[in-house]
């Protein structure tokens, strides 16, 4: 009886006890406040209740999309690349932790706004939820993701900030005692005649008075790695609504647009790196110690220890790494310590990146850009209100112009700190020229709104050391005659086949011809009748392309061909047998390489995706997409990235055009996008590359903003984990 009566008790005890929540239990309560939709080119368009159910359907869908590319930026953001690529990544690792470590990662997050604390959460539940519900795909490295590993990846740019600090110095100063392949050892091969496609990205504004409806539009344009960033949508029911493209594994829309506003990033060179010179000495108790003017500061010594991956298994290294109040010490210069100073305000910086997707007109959007974290990139910017805006840089150091910070500068002077920040209002920001249009393409603000540009004299060289280039150029062309612009015909406009850079080559080497003559006097006529143009039928390109190679390779800069006083350097004119030779030794080239040198640009020049694989591979006898676009390096404004590997003899893209959209911002927004392949990384997927022949007839999407147009275009809908 007794017996009986405590059983009774203990079942109404447990029954009356509260559950103890789960992690599963936590991914599937979100999971069912979240539905994604994906529309007929896979395009995941991810509904939530909260801000945090739609992030953790964002970071849901980008792992369905394409978790290998997920993975592979935390592994490195965090510095665990060793583990996944062997010794020769230790270094790449070392300089994460030089920055920041796990535990300073951590204490960072804790600081964090109860806001941002949860949707890091939702960012690390997503990804974990992902790999919950596909137990066939196996994590590499990171087997749980954390809130606090977002704050490892807070920068959405090519590369980032931390990217600009060469691995080569700090496996100098680090490595003195292990031999290790230096990174830049391990770079993938190189084709002798390829020039690497320049990084950045296009940003185009023009304002009412140029388009057919009055509203102001924005042209969105990376100029990043193919499969860099994926396309996606992502509402909720506190006022989030954002589309545009993500970098894989954020938690915000990258570059992109809501309904009343727009934004592109492009990179700068505004100076926000410094190296310090530190002099360090060694105390009789062995500590170390820094001079900074009259006072001796103890060197921050701290310990990382890195495991990398050999073919006995994991092994692991420590290192003793050092830090100044001017950041960490990256390599050695004649004999000192160096210090580089960057942003690393990680909080700050993932607060400004979801700010930036809620905003409504140019007066938020500009009170967001005082945060001033953005540190590597320009911003163009539109809005429903008519506004079009740009930013040069954003996180500006204020130096003491007595110094040049164009080199490294004595840490120990006091008078070489950093003051502060430039405020917005202290940068270059153009807002509203009488032009019409704005444009940055990398290149110098100085002619980002034609005439009515900023000023070179009313500001600091550090602020704008930016240089002219053919994109740039191209642009103002464009712009100077455009009017009536509709979604289509900027569309155009970005399309615009003229090389600007071939202009000023080719009457260059057709001169040179006519004075000395060449044995290659058909190839030549065919250069002289050309209109600069790029297409996929042109023999033209293609021999210019190979020429403009040899040229930059061999006989000279093509910067001689720009008028810009901050393009530093003498250009002498190489002589008529120079030019003659590199366009004779071109001729040999294509001949053997092609067959012939009269081969059309659409048979060398190529699109193809045969793997989902990070590391893309390519094969002369696989089918492929012609494409008749072209390097960025030429002035082409629809940049084409495209190389030949080890095992190809023809070109095949790798970066330029990846996520591109242009919209119009008036009552209800509207736009087009395309994306280089698709939106998937499986190539069992249709939508791996069902976007890659529009591609190549610039044949843009419209883009399914508005939920009747999600809802009328649905492939599929579904909770995450519940996908059939």
């Amino acid at each position: 009886m007794i017996k009986n009566i405590f059983l009774l008790l203990l079942i109404a005890f447990i029954a009356c006890s509260p559950k103890v929540e789960t992690e599963v239990d936590r991914w599937e309560a979100r999971a069912a406040q979240v539905e994604i939709i994906r529309d007929d080119f896979g395009v995941p368009h991810i509904y939530g209740e909260t801000d945090a159910d739609a992030v953790f359907g964002l970071l849901y869908a980008q792992c369905e999309d394409d978790f290998r590319r997920v993975e592979r930026n935390y592994v490195w953001a965090t510095g665990r690349l060793a583990e996944l690529e062997g010794e020769e990544a230790i270094f790449s690792d070392l300089r994460a932790n030089l920055y920041m470590t796990e535990e300073e990662a951590k204490t960072a997050y804790e600081t964090a706004p109860d806001w941002l604390k949860e949707l890091c959460v939702a960012f690390a539940d997503g990804i974990n939820y992902y790999l919950h519900t596909h137990p066939e795909v196996e994590a590499q490295v990171i087997t749980h993701y954390e809130p606090w590993m977002h704050l490892f990846f807070f920068e959405g740019s090519i590369g980032g900030d931390i990217e600009q600090i060469p691995l080569k110095g700090i496996r100098e100063f680090y490595g003195k005692e292990i031999s290790v392949p230096a990174m830049e050892a391990v770079a993938e091969w190189k084709s002798p005649e390829a020039l690497e496609e320049p990084a950045g990205s296009n940003g185009i504004a023009v304002a009412g008075e140029l388009t057919e409806s009055g509203n102001a539009m924005l042209l969105i344009n990376p100029h990043t790695s193919f499969y860099f960033r994926p396309e996606v949508h992502v509402v909720s029911n506190e006022g989030l609504n954002a589309y545009g493209a993500v970098t894989w594994g954020q938690l915000f829309v990258y570059q992109g647009f809501n309904e009343k506003t727009g934004w592109i990033h492009t990179s700068t060179r505004v100076d926000f790196i410094d190296e310090f010179v530190e002099e360090v000495f060694q105390k009789e108790d062995g500590s170390l110690v820094y001079q900074y003017g009259d006072e001796e500061r103890p060197v921050e010594v701290k310990q990382a220890t890195i495991k990398y991956k050999t073919a006995e298994g994991i092994k692991e290294k420590t290192f003793d790494f050092y830090r100044t109040h001017h950041g960490p010490i990256t390599h050695e210069m004649d004999g000192k310590w160096v210090a580089t100073k960057i942003n690393w305000d990680p909080v700050q910086a993932l607060i400004q990146s979801f700010t930036r997707t809620k905003l409504n007109n140019f007066a938020e959007f500009k009170d967001m850009m005082n945060i001033r974290t953005n540190s590597s990139n320009n911003t163009v910017f539109a809005d429903a209100e008519g506004n079009i805006g740009y930013f040069h840089g954003n996180f500006i150091p204020k130096r003491n112009p007595e110094f040049d910070f164009s080199e490294p500068v004595d840490g120990s002077n006091p008078a070489t700190d950093w003051q502060g920040l430039h405020t917005v209002d202290e940068s270059i920001v153009i807002l509203n020229p009488e032009t019409g249009w704005i444009q940055n393409c990398n290149s110098t603000p100085y002619t980002a709104a034609g005439e009515y540009s900023p000023k070179r004299e009313n500001y600091p060289i550090y602020m704008a050391p930016d240089q002219e280039n053919f994109r740039g150029i191209h642009a103002v062309k464009v712009l100077k005659e455009a009017k009536n612009l509709t979604l289509d015909s900027f569309i155009e406009l970005a399309h615009d086949p003229y090389l600007p850079a071939f202009e000023a080559l080719i009457p260059e080497l057709v001169a040179a011809y006519e004075k000395v003559g060449s044995k290659n006097k058909e190839a030549i006529q065919v250069l002289k009748a050309w209109d600069f143009r790029t297409s996929k039928e042109s023999v033209a390109m293609s021999l210019a392309h190979f020429y403009g190679m040899n040229y930059a390779r061999n006989v000279g800069s093509l910067n001689r061909f720009i008028d810009d006083p901050s393009i530093s350097g003498e250009y002498s004119k190489p002589s008529d047998n120079q030019v003659v030779e590199a366009f004779d030794q071109t001729i040999e080239e294509m001949n053997a390489d092609f067959g012939s040198w009269n081969t059309p640009w659409g048979e060398i020049n190529r699109f193809q995706r045969l793997s989902g694989a990070i590391d893309l591979k390519f094969d002369d006898d696989k089918p492929y997409i012609p494409v008749g676009m072209a390097s960025g390096t030429w002035g082409a404004l629809a940049a084409y990235g495209a190389r030949s590997t080890e095992d190809t003899k023809r070109l095949y893209g790798y970066r330029g055009n990846s996520f591109v959209a242009v919209v119009e911002f008036g009552k209800k927004v509207k736009a087009k996008s395309i994306l280089a392949g698709g939106q998937s990384g499986d190539p069992n997927s249709p939508h791996f590359t069902d976007q890659a022949q529009r591609y190549a007839d610039a044949n843009w999407k419209d883009v399914a903003y508005y939920q009747e147009d999600v809802e009328a275009r649905a492939e599929e809908r579904y909770n995450p984990g519940k996908r059939k």
